[in-house]
């Protein structure tokens, strides 16, 4: 997937929890996997707003474009 979700990186720099976070922003662990292992297909932009209002971040903080390798 050419746009990649970086919130284990941020997770990591502000040392939170799957669990505290996922409480923290109203979604379930389950969804912060789907959003970690690149599996999400859209994101509101109210959970997206309440992401980087727990992780004190920019949106551009946590997504990122990568080019698509030839055989995709």
């Amino acid at each position: 997937m050419p746009i990649v979700v970086d919130i284990d990186v941020m997770l990591a720099r502000r040392k939170m929890s799957v669990g505290d976070f996922a409480t923290a922003v109203g979604i379930t662990p389950a969804n912060v996997a789907v959003l970690k292992n690149g599996r999400a297909k859209a994101i509101r932009f109210t959970t997206l707003e309440r992401i980087c209002e727990v992780l004190e971040c920019q949106p551009g903080d946590l997504l990122r474009w990568e080019e698509a390798d030839a055989r995709d």
